[in-house]
């Protein structure tokens, strides 16, 4: 995941000072989150509401998360995870069991986010969707017309794959996620191989392809492309729909002109979704499952989107959003659409090697 604006919360960012803050004032819900993933006032108001204390710390990579959660005793009680971090969590035996019946306010959730999570949550036993998004292709409007007239292809990842399509992108520039987890299944799936196989020599298909567009590619980077999307600097990004979105929104507040796109391609994409859990060792499970029952609030959850431009998982939470978010079909896809989308799946230690020696060649270019 994904990108973030700045914080505007106090953040204790040492787990020890975390646990002594708890001490010190009794029950809190100590929370661990992506940096800047939450509408800066729901932590006020859960306190305001329940008497209940939030502390925040943060993290900016899914293997930091992962990895201090695995270590155990981390002191968190509520946690956001990444669907495709789930099974290795689970089989760890790191999170708790859900008692549904303490969660008065699940039933908001959309079913068919609740399905696209159980791919590696079976059942839905130990996560709560919480923000979700795509990667698709955001562009220039105008800079994009010039070069392909109104046959532009951009509803198709023929724009990205087809090197006689990205090498006339190139002209104003393309970048695209430093992200082999999703890039790579992406390749995949748009040569028709499983987006997570487990058989080398697809890896080398995959391979073969991006470096054969490589030398139209400006850069691989996960957050640069939201500032060079909004002045014009590249025309063409394979970046994360809530990033897009902030590139437009830049764009519009600087009045310069530029009209930015989000697409999800026809052919299907990734989603990630990020997920509420509690831990097996909370110290405040009580308080932990009282902070995800408020976050199931369809009023409480909409502010987050309308917050970060990601959608959530809360089908009742939509009357909430804002209607520029809410109408847009490739933030909120319609059900032909997601069916196309798949989730990362953890691959075997061997293949991650295999994915990660793929990339690093395909950003070298050698």
């Amino acid at each position: 995941m994904k990108l973030k604006r700045l914080l505007h919360l106090g953040v204790f960012t040492v787990c020890g000072l975390v646990a002594a803050v708890s001490s010190a004032q009794g029950p809190t819900v100590n929370f661990y989150n992506w940096y800047d993933f939450i509408a800066p006032e729901a932590p006020k108001d859960f306190e305001k509401e329940t008497g209940t204390p939030m502390l925040l710390d943060t993290f900016d990579s899914a293997d930091v998360m992962q990895s201090k959660l695995m270590v155990g005793r981390s002191g968190y009680d509520v946690a956001v995870v990444t669907n495709s971090a789930l099974p290795n969590l689970i089989k760890a035996g790191v999170l708790k069991e859900l008692d549904n019946s303490q969660l008065s306010n699940r039933v908001n959730l959309d079913p068919d986010i609740l399905a696209k999570v159980a791919q590696n949550d079976p059942g839905n036993r130990y996560s709560i969707p919480y923000l979700w998004g795509t990667t698709g292709i955001g562009y220039d409007v105008d800079q994009v017309k010039k070069i392909f007239g109104d046959e532009t292809p951009a509803d198709s990842w023929d724009l990205i794959f087809k090197e006689e399509n990205i090498k006339k992108l190139s002209q104003c520039g393309v970048a695209m996620l430093d992200s082999p987890s999703e890039i790579i299944p992406i390749t995949l799936h748009y040569l028709g191989l499983p987006p997570d196989s487990t058989n080398p020599a697809d890896y080398e298909k995959a391979e073969a392809l991006l470096l054969k567009i490589r030398p139209y590619i400006t850069y691989f980077d996960s957050s640069r492309f939201i500032t060079d999307l909004a002045n014009g600097n590249i025309c063409a990004v394979v970046a994360w729909s809530g990033g897009v979105y902030d590139a437009k929104t830049s764009a519009e507040r600087a009045k310069n002109g530029r009209q930015l796109a989000y697409r999800i391609p026809r052919e299907g994409s990734s989603v990630w979704i990020e997920n509420l859990v509690l831990l097996k060792d909370a110290p405040h499970p009580e308080q932990g499952m009282q902070f995800i029952n408020y976050m199931l609030r369809p009023e409480v959850i909409a502010k987050s989107t309308n917050y970060l431009s990601y959608p959530n998982g809360n089908k009742t939470a939509l009357a909430f959003v804002n209607e520029n978010l809410r109408n847009n079909p490739d933030i909120y896809p319609p059900a032909a659409t997601l069916a196309t989308l798949f989730p990362s799946q953890p691959l075997p230690l061997k293949i991650e090697r295999v994915r990660t020696r793929v990339w690093s060649k395909v950003k070298s270019g050698t």
